[in-house]
């Protein structure tokens, strides 16, 4: 009997045909862009059909004519946001260049959508999206004009490590934005303690006491780190290179 059982279909917006529109005015695009706004401003947390129908001065049933669940919703509104991320063309600089501009505009687009990197994994198959298929195939692009005989792993371990370090990003700025100070404000205010934590622990003191100098730029110092992971990311990357020039076309 089980092999008679009916598969289930696959739950995701980009495994299932559209759904046809009935009310004028309102169309998937709109529902995804006021979305965006809503992720943006509030969170996760904070999106529902509901709230999001009122905003659009629409009812649920209308919303749910172009996106089943607030999953598919997700799923549209992470690939939306990849539609910003640029990748240079293979052929416009070499690979590491390539990849460490793909690498940083990636992470501004994750700050710029600080509840991006904490879904991405979660949004189900949100990487057979259109934006999110064409930003694998320009990273896919670098690594194989690069000669990487895997250039999935390599595209795989730049999103990993771009995506650990503007999650960690974008919550503390997240945390920083409902202070209502200025980062360098509250990382004075919580240095004293954050010094007091260090004391006793001999490998963090020096570190802890030289980042009350560091945290008068916090923004450059955000940038030096992601840069210094950056480039070790890269490094290790490299030896996986065969020696010799990468194969012709």
């Amino acid at each position: 009997m089980a092999a008679d059982k009916k598969p289930q279909p696959i739950p995701s917006v980009w495994t299932r045909r559209p759904r046809n529109a009935e009310q004028p005015g309102l169309s998937r695009d709109a529902i995804v862009r006021e979305a965006i706004v809503m992720l943006d401003a509030d969170g996760i947390e904070a999106l529902s059909m509901r709230k999001l129908a009122a905003r659009l001065n629409a009812g649920a049933t209308s919303l749910y004519r172009h996106v089943a669940t607030k999953d598919e919703l997700m799923e549209l509104a992470v690939d939306e946001v990849f539609g910003e991320v640029a990748v240079p063309p293979a052929d416009s600089a070499d690979w590491r260049t390539a990849a460490a501009r793909a690498a940083a505009s990636f992470r501004a687009t994750a700050l710029r959508h600080p509840w991006l990197s904490s879904v991405l994994g979660q949004a189900g198959l949100a990487y057979l999206g259109p934006n999110l298929m064409s930003f694998s195939n320009r990273l896919a692009a670098l690594f194989i004009k690069a000669g990487f005989p895997e250039p999935t792993r390599a595209i795989d371990s730049l999103i990993a490590y771009v995506m650990g370090m503007s999650s960690a990003e974008a919550a503390w700025l997240t945390t920083v934005a409902r202070s209502g100070e200025t980062e360098a404000g509250l990382i004075a205010r919580l240095m004293p303690d954050a010094q007091q934590a260090a004391e006793g622990h001999e490998n963090l003191t020096e570190a802890y006491a030289d980042a009350a100098t560091e945290a008068l730029d916090p923004v450059g110092l955000r940038d030096s780190k992601f840069v210094y992971g950056l480039e070790v990311m890269l490094d290790g990357l490299a030896l996986r290179l065969p020696a010799g020039p990468p194969p012709a076309e």
